[in-house]
């Protein structure tokens, strides 16, 4: 990923076997000497597994195993990536994820041993939940009891075949406690979190794209005690889907099985999220809320599906291309528009989670057994729902040649697309973005063409802000008469041939084109992470 710093850039399931392993980073206290002469080592980072018999094995690869591997008689396996380990009589039993060679993801492995020195039973014993220890530090939790949710359409149609090849085996070898259920209709994973027993389950995985984490949000906050629901239960993402920004942000990866160990090894962390409302409705948001151009681009591109990922890429082009614009009245809490100060504000955060973490500072994270009876209904909205009057907090400005109106509350919004550069997981605040629907074209592609290196928000036309809430009211745009043959003409380029009005998402979901309100809730949330504080991309060092 780009711009990532290196501690974060390094893939935890690369196998450290091809690099010098020295003397001085074992421990020697670490070591359980085994059968077949070989041993086993805590090392700092990694186990290092020491043993002759391994120069002597043959690969399969290697001309049908015909010739020796000729391999290091070391091999060292990353702490992060070992999922269970136990003493089964006096045979040491290790399961851990082994990357897929070149391909992306990963598999469950086994290194078994048997220990012929009976005498160490004991130090055996302790050596083993030493190990686990070291796979699972204090703020990881052991066999978590997981609600896992199949969207049997997702990943087109695939996500079932997913689960049960790359993710269940390593929930499995993990000892999670997994109850799994597949969703029947849009709708249905809110319903089931809705009835769940938040005492009975840590976390709520979901294999699709980003619609059930969004449907599972919505389904805990409509519980009879939706504040300790939403701080109790961790909601999880296993990418299955066409969308899957929430693994990229937490895990920092769209691979299934990658991200299933991320989800093994999950932090609780605290998310906030983001309070809708329209007409009476509320809802909350977990990812984004799009008005224009991402919108159309995301949901106007329907029939543009069997151009796979591209559809959105071509979508946002030929609106750009075409000048189009969405007028609104925009109303905004602003807490800050000044771009350098929000940069340096999000590399302070970073630089004190790096020292948090080098220091093994672990925060506590809220999981709603303290919050008194009082507390347990969700939060009232400070700035009231978009029925209510506004108040003196909100500066109001019409925007009749609005191109783009983009917020979000993650950083990427897909793989390769990291609009939101600065945003954190628990700020309090969220990021907006708007940009003019008349800009030149030329400027318009270069935006497009820097939005994979996170640069965007360096252009002057483009507005960033950090806002505390907003009301925004689309309107139908008026076309001329003169204009109307090349705007059907552009629809129907985009992919909104059928489309008679205007668009707006809410994590990629569709609600009606009316007035809406959004007001971020701080740490309403609880999430999964690799690093709590801090999203899987950095802050490129030219901003």
């Amino acid at each position: 990923m780009a711009n990532m710093s290196d501690a974060r850039r390094d893939n935890p399931f690369d196998d450290p076997d091809g690099s010098d392993i020295s003397a001085s980073v074992l421990d020697a206290a670490g070591e359980l000497n085994v059968d077949r002469n070989a041993s086993l080592t805590l090392g700092t980072d990694a186990l290092i597994v020491l043993d002759e018999g391994l120069k002597h094995e043959r690969l399969n690869s290697n001309l049908c195993g015909l010739l020796p591997q000729f391999s290091r008689t070391t091999r060292a396996v990353p702490f992060y990536n070992i999922l269970w380990a136990e003493l089964n009589g006096f045979e040491v039993v290790i399961h851990y994820a082994q990357p897929n060679g070149k391909n992306k993801g990963c598999k469950v492995a086994c290194i078994n041993y048997t220990v012929t020195d009976k005498s160490l039973h004991g130090h055996t014993k302790a050596w083993v939940e030493a190990l686990m220890d070291r796979a699972y530090p204090s703020n990881v939790k052991r066999r978590k009891r997981m609600k896992v949710l199949v969207n049997p359409f997702g990943g087109q149609g695939h996500a079932q075949k997913i689960w049960a090849r790359e993710v269940e085996p390593i929930f499995a070898a993990a000892h999670c406690d997994i109850d799994m259920e597949k969703t029947a209709y849009k709708g249905h994973a809110a319903d089931i979190a809705e009835k769940l027993d938040i005492d009975a389950v840590d976390v709520v995985a979901c294999a699709s794209g980003d619609g059930l984490p969004y449907e599972v949000f919505n389904g805990l906050a409509k519980q009879k005690q939706p504040r300790r629901a939403l701080k109790k239960v961790a909601v999880a993402h296993i990418p299955c889907g066409s969308g899957n920004a929430m693994s990229m942000n937490l895990y920092g990866t769209d691979s299934p099985s990658l991200a299933a160990v991320a989800i093994v090894k999950g932090i609780r962390s605290p998310l906030d999220l983001t309070a809708i409302t329209q007409g009476s409705n509320t809802s909350y948001s977990f990812l984004s809320q799009s008005v224009g151009i991402i919108a159309e681009s995301d949901l106007g591109t329907e029939s543009l599906r069997w151009m796979g990922p591209l559809r959105f890429k071509w979508g946002v082009l030929v609106r750009l291309l075409g000048k189009t614009i969405y007028p609104a009245e925009l109303s905004v809490v602003v807490d800050s528009d000044d771009k350098r100060a929000i940069c340096e504000r999000y590399r302070h955060t970073v630089e004190e989670h790096r020292v948090a973490a080098a220091k093994h500072i672990h925060s506590e994270v809220d999981d709603g057994a303290l919050l008194s009876p009082n507390e347990m209904a969700l939060p009232a909205l400070k700035f009231g729902t978009v029925t209510d009057p506004l108040s003196a907090d909100f500066q109001t400005q019409d925007l009749p040649t609005l191109g783009n109106f983009f917020v979000g509350n993650m950083c990427l919004m897909s793989s390769d697309t990291p609009f939101f550069v600065a945003a954190l997981p628990a700020d309090g605040r969220l990021d907006m973005i708007n940009i003019d629907g008349t800009v030149p074209r030329t400027t318009a592609l270069s935006m497009l063409t820097t939005v994979e290196r996170g640069t965007m928000m360096a252009f002057p036309e483009v507005s960033y802000r950090k806002v505390l809430a907003y009301r925004i009211t689309p309107r139908t745009r008026p076309t001329p008469p003169k204009q109307r043959v090349r705007a059907k003409i552009g629809q129907w380029l985009g992919g909104a041939g059928k489309q008679k009005e205007g668009l707006i998402a809410i994590d990629g979901e569709r609600i009606p084109f009316e007035p809406f309100q959004a007001e971020v809730v701080p740490g309403l949330g609880t999430v999964l992470s690799r690093h709590g504080a801090v999203y899987e991309f950095e802050l490129p060092k030219s901003l």
